[in-house]
């Protein structure tokens, strides 16, 4: 490559990085997103360092502070077994941030190739993909994530799995709608009678400049895979005891919702607050990013 060309894609990915810095700091100054970006922080932070977080082991219990209330030996109480609530609700979050990321990680790393084919090539391929996108559309996600997951049992793999399929043929359907407009642009156009190759274009022109959609359907769809995972756990075929999961922690609270309600109500309130925090910035980015991604890049 000549050193102008060398020059000209040093300028392009510095204008990219700053494009993207500049997205990040317009998000943050949305006081919704702040305060999102915050507590997906403290959530991202205790699940990462659980271990020495955690005051107790999340399966330990004592028998001598069953279903109790707030107290300096259990700061959130502890269960019907005596496992401390405050310990098994920093554990939950890993598994609630691992199935979120994993799933909808999937997701992508399948329905936006998949997209890409269907938008780059046309005619029957497109066809037959959207096609196929189309009819897992028609059985809502958590449908799909349920039936998946009561086939493939209850391990974290399989929950992830089965959320991340039900995620493929959002991703596929918005970075091809994206990627139909970029596709008629005169610089395509121009790659494409210089000779560029297929999977070069892809990834060079249409991908780049179709990623702000997927990334605000991937932050809004992470709220939903932690309200999906919680529900599996809920339901019995999420992943199984003894982890600790914020479903499971309601499966097991729930029969003592009158007994001792905040059982119930700690768990719940850590799934609302954090299936919010992802809708309040995925909100803010589709805010941002919205017009047009601010410009094409090419």
């Amino acid at each position: 490559m000549s050193t102008l060309g060398l020059t000209r894609e040093s300028a392009l990915k510095t204008k990219r990085t700053s494009a993207w810095l500049d997205t990040l700091t317009k998000v943050i100054q949305i006081p919704q997103a702040a305060f999102g970006l915050a507590f997906i922080t403290v959530t991202l932070f205790s699940a990462i360092f659980a271990s020495a977080i955690a005051p107790l082991e999340p399966e330990s219990m004592d028998f001598d502070y069953l279903l109790s209330g707030f107290s300096s030996e259990h700061l959130l109480g502890t269960d019907q077994l005596g496992r401390d609530t405050l310990s098994r609700l920093i554990h939950g979050a890993k598994i609630a941030l691992l199935v979120s990321i994993g799933s909808i990680g999937l997701g992508v790393f399948v329905g936006v190739p998949l997209g890409l084919i269907a938008v780059y090539f046309g005619g029957w391929t497109d066809d037959i993909i959207m096609r196929v996108m189309d009819s897992l559309v028609v059985f809502p996600s958590l449908l799909i994530a349920v039936a998946l997951a009561a086939a493939l049992g209850g391990s974290l793999t399989t929950i992830i799995i089965a959320i991340g399929v039900a995620n493929v043929p959002w991703m596929a359907r918005v970075i091809r709608s994206q990627g139909l407009s970029i596709r008629e642009m005169d610089f395509v156009a121009a790659a494409e009678a210089g000779g560029m190759s297929h999977l070069r274009i892809i990834f060079r022109h249409i991908l780049p400049n179709s990623l702000a959609p997927v990334i605000v359907q991937s932050t809004l769809s992470m709220g939903y895979a932690v309200l999906v995972e919680a529900t599996l756990g809920f339901i019995g075929v999420g992943v199984k005891p003894p982890t600790p999961t914020w479903g499971n922690m309601l499966y097991d609270a729930f029969p003592m919702l009158e007994q001792q309600p905040m059982l119930s109500v700690i768990p719940g309130l850590a799934i609302f607050l954090l299936v919010l925090s992802f809708n309040f910035v995925g909100d803010a980015l589709r805010d941002v990013l919205d017009p047009r991604l601010k410009g094409i890049t090419h």
